[in-house]
C-alpha cells in the first residue's frame, strides 16, 4: 500500500513544481513590428530567479516558501566573469549573485574593512572592488578574492563619497557634498586635483552622484542638481553635457546611474521618469529610451543604478528571443518593487524582414 502512494505522490511535486515555472513575456525596446535594440530578458531578486534548486519534499509540507538570501535596495551594480556584485542599502553590504553555483554570497567585511553605508561600487579588470562608503567617509578596497586590502580617505578628504572610478593609478571619487569630483593618486591616497566646483556653469557642478569611464579614459559625471550628465576628458577638461531640465524625452528630473559601452553610447537612469535613455556621444542626442514605471516585464521603480556586461552573456541566453542576438547585457537596480535588478540584453533583430522596416544592421543612430 505504501509503494502505490509514492509514485502518485512523486508526480504531484513534479507537476507542481512545472506549474510554479514563471514564463516571461518577450519585451523589445521599441516594440515591434520596429527594429528592436533592446530585449528585457528577467529580473534577478533572489537566488530562486538564477536556478537555486528548492526541495520539493519540503515544499510539499511547509509550502512554496522563497528564498531567504534577496536583493533588498540596489545601489549600484558590477560584475566579473560568472559573478554580480550588488551594494544594497538596506543589507549594508556587498551581496555577490554567483551563477555557477547558483547562489547569492556576501563579500566579507569585518574589522578594518567593515562597511557603513556603501554606495557606489567599481571594479578594476584585476578583480579589485572599490567601493565608496559614505558613512566611513571613504573608498574601501578589496582584492580579487573579496578580502579587504586598503581604504582611502584620510580624514577631511571626502565630505560625502557617493561613487567611485578608477582607471590606471587615478580614482575619481563622486563628492557630493563638496560638489566636485576628487582624483586621487592610487599610490600615494592624496588628492591630486578635483574636476568641478559648484555652480551651474559648464564644468561645474551641483551634488554629483555617480561617475563612470569610458574606454578612453573619459569622465562622466551626473550633476545630478543641475540635471544633467557631463562629459570630461582624460586630462579633467569640460568637453559637453548631455540632457537639460525637463519632463520631455532627452530631459532629467531624477537623474542617477549612469554607464557607457564600446562604442560610446551613454545610459542613463532616470528615477522620476523611471526609465533608461540612451544618448549618443557625438551629438549628445537622445536616441533611445527603454523600462517606465508600472508592473508589467520590463517596467521599473525607482531605478537608481545600471551596468552594462559584456562578460555573462551565456548565463542569460535561454531567455533570448531566437530572432533576436544580443552584444552586451544591461543590468538596471530598482530601489523598491518586487523586480530588483531588471536583465537587458541589446542586440539587433536577426529573423525575418519586419513588415516595412528594411532588413539592415541595426544601428542606435
Amino acid at each position: 500500500m505504501i509503494k502505490r502512494c509514492i509514485i502518485p505522490l512523486t508526480l504531484l511535486l513534479l507537476m507542481s513544481c512545472a506549474a510554479t515555472q514563471e514564463k516571461i513575456e518577450t519585451v523589445f525596446y521599441p516594440p515591434l513590428p520596429q527594429n528592436p535594440k533592446v530585449q528585457f530578458l528577467m529580473s534577478i531578486t533572489s537566488e530562486d530567479d538564477i536556478g537555486k534548486e528548492k526541495s520539493a519534499f519540503r515544499e510539499f509540507l511547509l509550502g512554496e516558501t522563497a528564498s531567504v538570501k534577496q536583493v533588498s535596495r540596489p545601489y549600484d551594480i558590477a560584475s566579473v566573469p560568472g559573478k554580480i556584485y550588488v551594494s544594497d542599502r538596506t543589507l549594508k553590504k556587498i551581496l555577490i549573485i554567483d551563477f555557477d553555483k547558483m547562489e547569492f554570497n556576501y563579500v566579507t567585511d569585518e574589522g578594518e574593512g567593515s562597511l557603513d553605508q556603501p554606495g557606489g561600487i567599481w571594479i578594476t579588470p584585476s578583480g579589485h572592488k572599490y567601493i565608496a562608503d559614505f558613512g566611513r567617509k571613504q573608498v574601501v578596497v578589496f582584492n580579487e578574492k573579496d578580502e579587504f586590502v586598503t581604504a582611502y580617505g584620510r580624514e577631511g578628504q571626502f565630505a560625502k563619497p557617493l561613487d567611485v572610478a578608477v582607471q590606471g593609478k587615478k580614482m575619481y571619487v563622486a563628492d557630493f557634498d563638496s560638489h566636485h569630483i576628487a582624483v586621487v593618486d592610487l599610490d600615494s591616497g592624496e588628492t591630486i586635483h578635483t574636476i568641478g566646483g559648484s555652480g551651474a556653469e559648464p564644468g561645474k557642478m551641483h551634488r554629483p552622484s555617480h561617475v563612470t569611464l569610458d574606454k578612453d579614459g573619459n569622465l562622466y559625471v551626473d550633476d545630478s542638481f543641475n540635471f544633467r550628465i557631463q562629459k570630461f576628458s582624460a586630462d579633467g577638461q569640460y568637453e559637453k553635457q548631455f540632457g537639460y531640465a525637463g519632463d520631455t524625452l532627452g530631459g532629467f528630473a531624477r537623474p542617477k546611474g549612469i554607464a557607457v559601452d564600446a562604442e560610446g553610447y551613454l545610459y542613463a537612469v532616470d528615477t522620476a521618469f523611471e526609465n533608461v535613455q540612451i544618448f549618443d556621444n557625438e551629438s549628445t542626442l537622445l536616441v533611445l529610451f527603454f523600462g517606465g514605471f508600472g508592473p508589467n516585464p520590463g517596467s521599473m521603480y525607482l531605478p537608481n543604478s545600471i551596468y552594462i556586461d559584456y562578460d555573462n552573456i551565456k548565463y542569460f541566453q535561454k531567455y533570448v528571443d531566437k530572432n533576436f542576438n544580443i552584444k552586451y547585457l544591461v543590468y538596471v537596480g530598482n530601489m523598491l518593487g518586487e523586480r530588483k535588478i531588471n536583465v537587458y540584453g541589446f542586440g539587433e533583430w536577426i529573423g525575418k524582414p519586419l513588415p516595412g522596416v528594411p532588413k539592415q544592421k541595426i544601428q542606435l543612430d
